[in-house]
C-alpha cells in the first residue's frame, strides 16, 4: 500500500506521462485524463486487487476495471505501465503506427490491462454488469469496477444497464461517474442537461454516494473504501467523483477545449514547468 503522499507523487508523473504523450503524438485526449488521474493512480495502486504480472481477460480471482470513455486512454496506459502490467517505455509509442497503444483501447492487440475495445460511449456498464454476474455464477467474491464520463450518460444504453443491475440487485458492481459538466462541445448543462444524478441512480435501486473533490488523493480515497464497503448489500453502487477536467496545469483547467486537443511544444514546457519531474522520470 502507498502512502497519499507516494500516490500524489505517482498522479504527478502521469499527468507529464499524459501531456508528454498527447503532444508527441499530436492528437489525443488529455482534459479528462487530467481530471481523473488521482482516481486511476489510487485504484491502481492501492484498491483494486489486481496481478498484472498474470493478467488474464477472464479475470478469475481478482478485480475488473472498466473504463468505458475510452477516449481518456493517456490515464489508462500511463497508469498501467506505472503500475507493470507493461514497460514504461512503451508509453512513447503512444498512437504511432502499429502501436499496442491505439486512441482507444484495443483487445485486438493483446495489450495486458485491457479487457475491453471502448470508445463508443455507453457500453461499459453493460460490460461491467456481465463481469459482475459472471463472477456471481462463479462464486468469486471479487468485484467489478467501472468507470464513465458524464456526457457519456446521455446515452440510452446506460440507463437501461442502470435498470437491469438494480433490478438484478448486482450488488458487485460499482460504477464510478467523472462528474466535470465538460464534454467535447461544451458544458453537459448547455449540451444535454442531466440534472440530478444521484436522484436517478436512486431511482434505479442503486446506493449512491458521492466524493467532493475527485481531484483530492485522500478523499478518493475515503470515497472509494466506503462504496467497497456498500457492496454485498442487495444494490449496485454509484459514485458520483466530482472533478475539474485539465486539472494539475492551471491554463487546462475547468474548460472543454483539451477534451480532445493537445498542447503544441511551448505550451507543453509550460505545463510541465508545473508538474516537477518525479524521481520516478519521465519514459
Amino acid at each position: 500500500m502507498k502512502t497519499v503522499q507516494e500516490l500524489q507523487t505517482i498522479a504527478r508523473q502521469v499527468r507529464r506521462d499524459i501531456l508528454r504523450m498527447t503532444t508527441s503524438a499530436k492528437s489525443g485526449h488529455p482534459g479528462g485524463s487530467l481530471g481523473t488521474t488521482e482516481w486511476f493512480v489510487a485504484m491502481h495502486f492501492n484498491l483494486l486487487h489486481e496481478d498484472p504480472a498474470n493478467f488474464t481477460m477472464e479475470g478469475s480471482g481478482e478485480d475488473m476495471l472498466f473504463v468505458s470513455q475510452g477516449h481518456i486512454t493517456p490515464v489508462i496506459y500511463s497508469t498501467m505501465a506505472r503500475r507493470g502490467y507493461f514497460p514504461v517505455s512503451e508509453l512513447a509509442t503512444f498512437r504511432k503506427f502499429g502501436t499496442r497503444l491505439q486512441g482507444h483501447p484495443s483487445t485486438a492487440h493483446n495489450l495486458p490491462g485491457i479487457r475491453m475495445a471502448s470508445g463508443s460511449l455507453g457500453q461499459g456498464l453493460s460490460v461491467g454488469i456481465g463481469a459482475a454476474l459472471g463472477k456471481k455464477m462463479t462464486a468469486d467474491n471479487h468485484l467489478v469496477f467501472t468507470m464513465h464520463g458524464d456526457g457519456e450518460l446521455q446515452e440510452g444504453q446506460i440507463w437501461e444497464a442502470a435498470m437491469f443491475a438494480g433490478s438484478k440487485h448486482v450488488d458487485n458492481l460499482i460504477a464510478t461517474i467523472d462528474v466535470n459538466n465538460q464534454q467535447i462541445d461544451g458544458t453537459t448543462t448547455q449540451v444535454m442537461d442531466l440534472a440530478n444524478l444521484k436522484a436517478k441512480f436512486e431511482a434505479f435501486q442503486w446506493n449512491v454516494l458521492s466524493i467532493k473533490d475527485g481531484n483530492d488523493m485522500q478523499q478518493v480515497l475515503d470515497g472509494m473504501k466506503q462504496a467497497i464497503a456498500l457492496a454485498g448489500h442487495e444494490k449496485p453502487i454509484c459514485v458520483l467523483l466530482n472533478t475539474k477536467m485539465g486539472y494539475g496545469v492551471d491554463f487546462m483547467q475547468d474548460t472543454n477545449k483539451y477534451h480532445g486537443s493537445v498542447l503544441g511544444d511551448d505550451d507543453l514546457a509550460r505545463a510541465l514547468a508545473q508538474l516537477t519531474i518525479t524521481e520516478l522520470g519521465d519514459y
